[in-house]
């Protein structure tokens, strides 16, 4: 009996799951499958499969969007500001949490802090000061950027991880005559991997897809990520909503193959965190 309401209860939660699945998938049917049809039949019926499959629409939209450049660009800015971010987060951290003095704590929680205040309240601010220091249509800007805002949760992620290593194996290094920055990049630094691999997963998602830093930060034509080169198919009056939908899935396809291969260490270096930290 008992094996039957355990069976009854599997099998509805199993259901569930499969209807919240295809409710998620749905906005990737409408953006896969209008991406396909020509502009007039998505206005006729974009709920509809397409009549035929339109591959010119992603032609199109590769040449006005020239998106090996604006590829080029978001792959970029993506990897030196991830690159930044873990270098100078995971030594943040680590010192943080084996100095652990008044500083440093109050340090620690003004970047925790620092993680609820929203961008739209310090954005005009952020303008100025990055005009004072000429950062303004610069990929150098653009980096300082997400190296501000994205080191209060990498820090955060970290100083929860490092927790978790015993101090012993540093103090082994020591003994053995390694320095200071090299029982961190030897000793340390290997063994924050899963967290590692996490914070690269998490960024990568936010710094691939943001729009609004980029549209502030960057000018010039040369300089387009691919959300920016996307957002040039929706002019005043028209929108072309055929090649815009094919400039989108160009665009979300490489992150989500990224996101798909590595996302179980994203809840391996989350629950490593939290419960050992």
């Amino acid at each position: 009996m008992g094996m039957n309401r355990y069976g009854a209860r599997t099998f509805t939660l199993e259901i569930v799951a499969i209807l919240l699945a295809i409710v998620f998938l749905i906005p990737f049917y409408f953006l896969v499958g209008n991406s396909l049809k020509p502009f007039a039949e998505i206005l006729l019926d974009s709920a509809a499969l397409p009549k035929k499959l339109n591959w010119d629409n992603y032609t199109k939209a590769w040449e006005i969007m020239k998106y090996p450049r604006a590829f080029g660009n978001s792959l970029l800015i993506t990897v030196t500001s991830i690159a930044g971010l873990v270098w100078i987060s995971s030594m943040a951290a680590y010192r943080m949490v084996r100095r652990p003095t008044k500083y440093n704590q109050i340090l620690f929680l003004l970047f925790v802090a620092a993680m609820v205040i929203p961008f739209q309240s310090i954005m005009i601010p952020l303008m100025r000061v990055a005009n004072w220091f000429n950062l303004m249509g610069s990929m150098p800007g653009l980096w300082f950027a997400y190296l501000g805002f994205g080191s209060s949760l990498t820090i955060f992620l970290y100083h929860g991880f490092v927790k978790s290593i015993p101090q012993e194996i540093e103090e082994s290094a020591v003994v053995d005559g390694c320095s200071p920055y090299g029982v961190f990049w030897r000793i340390v630094f290997p063994l924050l991997k899963p967290m590692t691999v996490t914070i690269i997963i998490l960024n990568s998602l936010w710094i691939w897809n943001d729009f609004l830093l980029p549209q502030l930060m960057l000018s010039g034509p040369e300089l387009r990520t691919i959300p920016l080169s996307t957002f040039s198919f929706f002019g005043q009056y028209t929108k072309k909503w055929d090649l815009a939908l094919a400039a989108l899935v160009m665009g979300v396809t490489p992150i989500v193959i990224f996101f798909l291969t590595l996302q179980r260490h994203i809840i391996e270096g989350i629950t490593a965190g939290s419960v050992k930290g």
